[in-house]
C-alpha cells in the first residue's frame, strides 16, 4: 500500500510541476504513459479528447462537468494554438460576446484558420467547436484574452451579421456602449467600402441611445460618396439609454440583463402585499423559521446539518462531539456562522419593515453578514481573518455551471452598480428575483454566495410584505437549473416562476 501511494505521490508531482508552467490542456507526450494512466485511474486527469487531457479531482462524481467547464478556455487556447500555431482566431461573434463580459462556455465554438478542415470537434458534456477557412484576426485586429486570439471589438462588430444583434442583443448593445466615438469604427468601415454595415450600425448606435455616434457614420460615409441607409438590427428598443459616461462593458452587461429580465418577473410574479402593519409579529415569524431555514439552506451548500445541531448551535451549547471529526467540526461552524448572520440579517429586516431603502441596507449590511457566516472559522484558526476583509480576490467557479464568474477585478466594479440598481428599483418583485440571482451570478466572494442570496432575497421580499421563504432542500436541482438558465442562458423566467411558486405557497 505504502508503495502505490508513493508512485501516485510520484505521478502527481510530475502533474503539479506541469500546472506550475501554466499547463491546463495536457498532452499525452508531456507525460510518461505510467505516469498519464496512473492519474487517469486515481481520478487526478481526465481525457477530453484522444491525446489531449485536463486536471481533475478524484472526488468528482461520473460525468460530473465542473473540470470540463472550470477548463474551457484555458484549455481551448492551448489546443488551438498547438494546432494552428498563431494562424486562427475565434469569429467576429465569439469576440464580440467575449469582449461583452460574458464568459459562458457555449455549446459550439466558432474558429476560424486558413488550416481548417471545416469539421466539429466534439468534446465533453455537449460542448464542441467548428473550425471553418475563414478570414482570421491579424495585425492589429488581433486581440488576445488569456491566450485566445480575438478580433478587436471595433473589427467584430462590423465584421458580425445582422442576426448576430437579435440573437444576442445584451451582448451587441454591451459592446456598442462601450465606444465614446465613432472614429474607430468610422476608419473601417471607410476602409472597406461597407456602406450597408455602416447603416446597420448606425442604426444598432441609435437604438442604445448613442445619437452622436450614429449621425458621425452616416454622415462619414455620406460624405465621401456612399448611399448609406439605416437599419436598426435589433428585434426592439433597447430596455434603457446606456449613459454615455458609462463605458465599462461589465457594468453595461449587468445593466442591460437587469432591464431586459424586469417584465418577464413582473408579468409571472404576485403583487407585494405591502410592507405589513404589526412588524414585532414579522419578525417574530421570522425568527421561527430560523431552525427550518438553516437546515435547508446549509443543506443545498453540502453541510450536513441536523435540527438538533441548529438548536445546540443557537442556544450557544458547544457540545465536545462536536468536534468528532473533521466534517462535523466543520458542519458546527458553518452552523454556528448562520445563526450570527441570521441576528444580523433580523436587524436588517426591521430596517426594511420600517420603510428604509432596500437596496441601501443592503448595500451597508452584506459585508457584515459575510462576516458573521465565517468569524467561528476563524476563531477555529481554519481561516485567516484577512480573509473577511473583503471582495474575493482570486478567481472562483460554480460546480456544474457553464457560466463563469467575473474576474476579482470586475467584481469591483459591478458591485456598487448592482446595488445601485437595487436602489433604484421601484418594483419589489424585480428586488426578489434579481437581488438573488444577480449577486450569485457575480459571485464576490469565494464561499458563501448561496446563503448570502438568500439572505438578500429574504430582506428583499420583507421589503414588498412578503413571508419569509426558505428554498427547501427537496427541490435543490429544480433551483439549481433555473440558476444555470438565468446565468448561461439569460432565461429569467424559470427562476422567477420557482420563487413566486414558493412565495404563494407562503400566502
Amino acid at each position: 500500500m505504502a508503495k502505490l501511494s508513493e508512485k501516485l505521490a510520484q505521478s502527481l508531482d510530475v502533474l503539479k510541476r506541469l500546472q506550475g508552467e501554466g499547463k491546463i490542456a495536457v498532452q499525452s507526450a508531456d507525460l510518461s504513459r505510467t505516469h498519464r494512466e496512473r492519474l487517469t485511474r486515481t481520478g487526478f486527469l481526465k481525457e477530453v479528447i484522444r491525446g489531449w487531457y485536463i486536471p481533475a479531482r478524484p472526488d468528482e462524481t461520473a460525468g460530473e462537468s465542473t473540470a470540463w467547464f472550470t477548463s474551457f478556455w484555458d484549455f481551448i487556447a492551448a489546443y488551438l494554438q498547438v494546432r494552428f500555431g498563431d494562424n486562427w482566431s475565434l469569429s467576429p461573434e465569439q469576440s464580440v460576446i467575449l469582449h461583452a463580459g460574458n464568459l459562458t462556455v457555449p455549446r459550439q465554438l466558432l474558429v476560424r484558420s486558413p488550416q481548417a478542415r471545416n469539421q466539429t470537434t466534439v468534446f465533453p458534456h455537449d460542448t464542441s467547436i467548428f473550425e471553418t477557412r475563414a478570414n482570421t484576426a491579424s495585425g492589429e485586429s488581433v486581440q488576445m484574452l488569456g491566450g485566445l486570439r480575438l478580433f478587436a471589438l471595433a473589427p467584430a462588430l462590423v465584421y458580425c451579421p445582422e442576426p448576430f444583434y437579435r440573437n444576442n442583443p445584451t451582448e451587441a448593445r454591451t459592446a456598442l456602449a462601450s465606444f465614446r466615438d465613432a472614429s474607430e469604427l468610422l476608419e473601417i468601415l471607410l476602409e472597406g467600402g461597407h456602406s450597408v454595415v455602416a447603416g446597420r450600425m448606425a442604426g444598432a448606435f441609435r437604438n442604445i441611445g448613442r445619437e452622436r455616434i450614429a449621425d458621425d457614420i452616416l454622415s462619414g460615409m455620406r460624405s465621401v460618396g456612399y448611399n448609406v441607409m439605416e437599419n436598426d438590427p435589433f428585434q426592439a428598443t433597447s430596455p434603457f439609454a446606456i449613459p454615455s459616461r458609462q463605458v465599462s462593458p461589465y457594468v453595461n452587461r449587468l445593466q442591460l440583463l437587469w432591464h431586459a429580465m424586469r417584465e418577464p418577473i413582473i408579468e409571472v410574479f404576485p403583487p407585494a402585499p405591502g410592507l405589513p402593519t404589526d412588524i414585532p409579529g414579522y419578525l417574530q415569524q421570522v425568527a421561527d423559521n430560523f431552525v427550518n431555514d438553516a437546515y435547508n439552506s446549509l443543506s443545498i451548500e453540502g453541510y450536513r446539518v441536523s435540527n438538533e445541531l441548529i438548536e445546540r448551535v443557537r442556544s450557544g451549547n458547544r457540545q465536545p462531539e462536536w468536534s468528532e471529526s473533521d466534517r462535523q467540526h466543520r458542519d458546527a461552524l458553518a452552523a454556528r456562522g448562520y445563526w450570527q448572520a441570521f441576528q444580523e440579517v433580523k436587524k436588517a429586516v426591521e430596517r426594511v419593515l420600517r420603510a428604509e431603502n432596500s437596496g441601501l441596507v443592503a448595500d451597508q449590511v452584506h459585508q457584515t453578514w459575510y462576516r458573521e457566516l465565517f468569524a467561528p472559522s476563524v476563531t477555529a484558526g481554519i481561516i485567516r481573518a484577512s480573509d473577511l476583509a473583503g471582495y474575493r480576490s482570486q478567481p472562483v467557479f460554480i460546480r456544474r455551471s457553464k457560466h463563469v464568474p467575473p474576474t476579482a477585478e470586475v467584481v469591483r466594479e459591478l458591485m456598487p452598480a448592482y446595488f445601485e440598481l437595487l436602489e433604484n428599483e421601484p418594483n419589489p418583485a424585480v428586488r426578489v428575483v434579481l437581488g438573488h440571482f444577480m449577486f450569485v451570478y457575480i459571485h464576490p466572494y469565494i464561499d458563501g454566495n448561496g446563503r448570502l442570496g438568500r439572505f438578500l432575497m429574504n430582506l428583499f421580499l420583507a421589503s414588498g410584505g412578503y413571508d419569509w421563504v426558505i428554498v427547501p432542500l427537496a427541490r435543490r436541482e429544480e433551483y439549481m437549473a433555473a440558476l444555470e438558465a438565468a446565468s448561461s442562458d439569460g432565461d429569467i423566467r424559470p427562476f422567477a416562476l420557482f420563487l413566486a411558486a414558493l412565495v404563494k405557497a407562503e400566502s
